[in-house]
């Protein structure tokens, strides 16, 4: 959630910020309204909770009918203090509930929604390919993705990747961790469920949350992405970032409903219910989160380079941001069957939104307590294999292993047509 001093020292930052999201900014001041309320039930409480203690003192030393009437005022002293911290606690609920309804400050994003980003740069010649064949056909000449058996075992928007297929999603994993390692990142396997207060806390239960699935038997929530373990793995923690940035690299299994994308993509393996990811995670503190996002966008096009694939930056614009996020950029890479780029992987800062409803914070050189920023980006995913078969694919249905991915593959050069 946001800063409280934010909202009461400059409620129009918020308001902005809530204009250029397109969102209901009359919310930053039933925020305020109800912040207000909140402080004036904790006044009256703890001003009862005091009046009923120095009353204790006199009830004490007092004798005779002084007593008795010290005692009544006492009794109607405790109900009146009952009713004010029920009161208290009333408002303070209806408090939380509203500030975290209101989405993160944009930080620097371009205003506008989905179709109003900025490119920030294209990478990558785009290859000459006549009459391209889209990534499924490929997948399927050469064995390597499946969709019809796995619609039949598990629905629509699931798949099985076969042979070289499997071989080329691990093969981009874990280039994907070589890389992050070399960066200096702790590689992690996660938990792919976690507990609602996790899952709340990292902002994905708020107007997306039919895009969560939940298992309801448990309470618990399967993650769509390992950002959320991740953020969770320090909650309720005081870390020590003397020494720069905690940074995590997170292998998942990733889970998404896909809620309301009825009729979007739904030939191949772009929009699908379940995929892996390999994503970054980095707690560092808020002074140096707007740098820290720089350095994660580099070392999403280092891997984006290595496997030869043409992408452009985009600025993404507040409109389309996650409630979480202050600023996002986006590495759409180019799909020739379809002659534009599509989103493979994003980075985003949180600032302290996140830390602050986990509870992550430092310590700073005067012994307070601070909220950390958190900051995630993908490295690799399911979905670039659509880019990495069409980019490199052959007239006869072969497709070329980029050089990276080789020494994954056991050496191997070109997938081939199965017979």
């Amino acid at each position: 959630m946001i800063d409280v001093r934010l909202l009461r020292d400059d409620p129009e930052a918020v308001r902005a910020s809530q204009r250029a999201r397109g969102a209901d900014e009359g919310v930053v001041d039933a925020v305020l309204a109800a912040d207000a309320r909140r402080r004036a039930a904790m006044t009256t409480s703890e001003g009862l909770r005091a009046e009923q203690k120095a009353l204790g003192k006199q009830v004490a030393q007092a004798k005779g009918e002084e007593k008795t009437a010290l005692l009544a005022r006492a009794k109607e002293l405790a109900e009146q203090a009952r009713g004010a911290a029920a009161e208290a606690e009333v408002q303070g609920a209806e408090y939380d509930r509203l500030i975290r309804s209101l989405a993160n400050v944009v930080q620097g994003a371009p205003p506008g929604g989905e179709d109003d980003f900025v490119v920030l740069r294209e990478v990558g010649s785009k290859p000459e390919i006549e009459s391209p064949k889209d990534h499924l056909e490929l997948g399927e000449l050469l064995g390597a993705i499946d969709v019809e058996r796995g619609a039949k075992v598990s629905g629509s928007r699931f798949y099985f990747l076969t042979g070289v297929g499997a071989r080329l999603e691990l093969a981009l994993l874990n280039l994907a961790v070589a890389k992050a390692v070399e960066a200096g990142f702790t590689p992690m396997i996660t938990p792919t469920l976690v507990k609602p207060e996790v899952m709340a806390g990292t902002g994905f239960l708020g107007e997306h949350a039919d895009e969560v699935y939940r298992l309801a038997a448990d309470d618990l929530y399967l993650v769509g992405t390992s950002e959320v373990a991740l953020a969770g793995y320090h909650a309720d923690e005081i870390l020590d970032l003397s020494a720069g940035p905690k940074r995590y690299a997170g292998w998942s299994a990733c889970y998404r409903r896909e809620a309301g994308s009825h009729g979007r993509d739904t030939r191949g393996i772009i929009r699908v219910h379940q995929f892996h990811k390999v994503e970054m995670f980095s707690f560092c503190s808020l002074d140096d989160a707007a740098a820290e996002h720089e350095r994660l966008l580099g070392w999403e096009e280092e891997v984006l380079q290595a496997v030869e694939v043409p992408y452009r930056v985009i600025d993404v614009a507040a409109g389309d941001l996650g409630s979480s996020a202050a600023r996002k950029f986006d590495c759409e890479g180019w799909v020739p069957s379809q002659g534009r780029y599509r989103e493979l992987t994003s980075t985003s800062n949180c600032t302290t939104f996140q830390a602050r409803r986990l509870s992550v914070r430092e310590r700073g050189d005067d012994g307070s307590t601070r909220p950390v920023a958190t900051l995630n980006g993908t490295l690799a995913t399911t979905r670039w294999l659509v880019a990495i078969l069409e980019n490199h694919q052959l007239p006869d249905g072969s497709v070329r292993v980029p050089e990276a991915l080789r020494p994954y593959m056991g050496g191997l050069e070109v997938l081939t047509p199965v017979s």
